[in-house]
């Protein structure tokens, strides 16, 4: 079974910009005891533009994008220095692993990605993964490691994802305000507020929130928890421990239907008029164009499109069967999406919330089949 540890840049890299290497070797001493009783584990770990903001002359992280990048170029063989002496005081072995958005929005790599993982722990490497800073443009800006861990926690089937941060789990509000309470069950955390990003790093408790419920929609429990001190992987492991745990939904999606709502990008949205929306959500039914009242972007056959309710609320995501130029006008006879190439959203819950996943029956095996190379749980 596989273990998927994420952890911030606070917890890799203190405020010099230096790798906590203490940090670092504790942790890895209970990848070691995990290994030895049978787990393998993968490491999603931040970090890389915090070690290289020392190398630029920076003490802060700077918005430029450019910068950034610099950041990250400089930083990430840093980063993985770190985990290389680390994991080998214990006698493993890392392995460097950087991804993009797009790496997981196309339907080859995805598979590739997912074929790299499996082998690298079915040779008893621990896979260091972070995401391609460097290269990436958008995913710095708007993206976080913490959906990047739900992301690999799907890809290798996962059996628990934990995200370590500084604090021990959510709270009903910050920590320090008063009558702040500590959330045991990840039920607990709907009315959250959202929390402020760490000046190392870019993603806040709401970001954790969002990651645990990808996976539990997958079927991986998920346990947000402190990574500071010793013996912290361990017992949370054993399901001891003080942090806050999703359990998994009990009818796991497909892995097809998990990477168009989260990992697949939209290149457009139609907005459906009332009898098209009445026929996906109620009639499980595909979408034609005569039923799209707006189509907005310039998409092509096979991008991802945002399927909008006539008041205006996104309530799910499709790949578009036809292009914006055949959809647009209403025509009759044109499928915009069909009904195997789409999910709904859970209207009671926002977009991003992991709400559940609405699909005809017969629509799973054809759905799965699209990842066919390797089968999916």
């Amino acid at each position: 079974m596989t273990l998927v540890v994420k952890l911030g840049s606070s917890l890799v890299v203190d405020e010099a910009g230096r790798a906590r290497r203490s940090q670092l070797a504790a942790l890895a001493s209970e990848v070691a005891t995990l290994k030895r009783l049978g787990e393998r584990v993968c490491i999603v770990s931040s970090g890389a533009i915090a070690l290289g903001l020392p190398r630029l002359g920076l003490s802060r992280r700077p918005r430029a994008t450019p910068r950034l990048q610099a950041a990250s170029a400089a930083g990430q063989a840093r980063l993985q220095a770190a985990w290389n002496a680390a994991l080998a005081t214990e006698g493993l072995e890392a392995a460097q692993v950087l991804l993009t958005a797009p790496d997981l929005a196309q339907r080859a790599s995805y598979v590739n990605v997912r074929n790299a993982l499996e082998e690298l722990l079915k040779l008893g490497l621990v896979p260091i993964v972070n995401e391609n800073d460097a290269t990436a443009t958008d995913e710095i800006t708007f993206g976080d490691n913490d959906a990047l861990a739900a992301q690999v926690a799907v890809l290798v089937r996962a059996r628990l994802l934990v995200l370590l941060t500084e604090v021990d789990g959510v709270y009903s509000e910050h920590p320090a305000e008063p009558g702040a309470r500590h959330l045991a069950d990840g039920a607990e955390t709907h009315e959250v507020r959202p929390g402020r990003p760490s000046s190392a790093g870019r993603g806040g408790m709401e970001s954790k929130i969002a990651a645990a419920r990808l996976a539990s929609a997958a079927g991986i429990p998920t346990v947000i928890a402190s990574g500071k001190g010793q013996d912290v992987l361990v017992p949370l492991v054993g399901g001891k421990g003080r942090g806050t745990r999703f359990t998994p939904t009990s009818t796991p999606t497909s892995a097809f239907k998990l990477w168009l709502r989260y990992a697949k990008p939209a290149a457009g949205r139609l907005v459906l008029d009332a009898g098209a929306h009445r026929a996906l959500v109620a009639d499980g039914r595909s979408l034609l164009a005569v039923g799209v009242a707006e189509c907005d972007g310039e998409f092509v056959a096979g991008d991802a499109v945002e399927l909008v309710a006539p008041d205006g609320v996104v309530f799910g995501k499709g790949l578009a069967s036809a292009a914006a130029a055949e959809v647009r006008g209403r025509p009759r006879g044109i499928e915009a999406v069909h009904r195997d190439r789409l999910v709904l959203y859970d209207e009671s819950e926002p977009t991003r919330s992991g709400g559940r996943v609405i699909a005809p029956s017969e629509a799973e095996e054809t759905s799965a089949a699209y990842f066919a190379s390797t089968p999916d749980s």
